[in-house]
């Protein structure tokens, strides 16, 4: 049976999406292989970022799962970045054959996507991450090892289920910038670490009773909250116009984040 380990992290997300060309410009200039690739399941195309590590040895997957705006440049940015740090990252476009003319997240109008990935149904989430989660760790240069990294929409018990599947074959950790679903606690099988702007009262105000309902549940979850930083931090702070709040929260949080990956890899 395949070992998996387990990180999941939701990230938040902020009203606009601005010009990401600082992003697309970072992704182009990488060193490292990266490919769109076409996984097929129940009569779907999934159109799929593959980012690759440069290193001698085989890598633990992350699937990386785009935000409600859909496959951004800075979603890329994210899979380069986590590539960089010596895991096969994945970036699945939930997207794929949905936009005009069957196109995918960059063929949609301004606006148009956020509704689509808003309306997605669930089963079609869940069955769509479960084949990228299957096609990458049959790659040959996959360790066996998956991780999950998510962002903010995300959060749905229904698109947990992979999380699950991957829990229950390998155990590991599970990394959140949201809390877990009330529905979903009694499933979670793995260490559960939180990230949390302080200035997001949306999420942080219910961070105290997940916190309870967790404990009750005898699982581990340990939330940390960045002051000052806003809900997206981890996009709006890695821009070239960032906030300083926002900027010191991301580099904490990145440090943080590249800890649990090699803790579960």
């Amino acid at each position: 049976m395949v070992s998996r380990a387990l990180i999941a992290i939701l990230l938040g997300w902020v009203p606009a999406v601005s010009a990401q060309d600082w992003a697309r410009v970072k992704v182009e200039q990488s060193p490292r292989h990266r490919q769109w690739v076409s996984v097929q399941h129940d009569g779907r195309a999934l159109e799929t970022f593959v980012v690759y590590p440069e290193r001698p040895t085989r890598s633990a997957v992350v699937l990386v799962i785009h935000e409600i705006f859909g496959m951004t440049d800075w979603v890329q940015d994210v899979a380069d970045q986590v590539a960089a740090a010596g895991y096969i990252a994945v970036a699945p476009d939930l997207l794929s054959g949905m936009g005009p003319h069957g196109g995918r997240s960059t063929d949609f109008p301004p606006g148009g996507a956020v509704e689509a990935v808003s309306h997605l149904d669930p089963a079609q989430i869940t069955a769509d991450l479960n084949a990228v989660a299957d096609y990458a760790l049959k790659l040959p240069a996959a360790n066996g090892r998956l991780m999950v990294a998510g962002f903010c929409w995300w959060g749905g018990g229904a698109k947990l289920s992979v999380h699950h599947r991957a829990a229950g074959s390998g155990g590991g950790v599970r990394v959140l910038w949201s809390a877990p679903p009330k529905e979903a606690m009694a499933h979670i099988r793995a260490p559960i670490y939180g990230f949390y702007g302080g200035n997001d009262t949306r999420i942080d105000a219910i961070i105290p009773d997940t916190v309870a309902a967790m404990k009750a549940l005898g699982k581990t979850y340990e939330p940390v909250t960045y002051a000052g930083a806003g809900h997206g931090f981890m996009r709006a702070g890695e821009a070239p116009d960032a906030s300083e709040a926002n900027r010191r929260a991301r580099g904490e949080a990145w440090e943080r984040w590249r800890s649990l990956l090699a803790r579960g890899s």
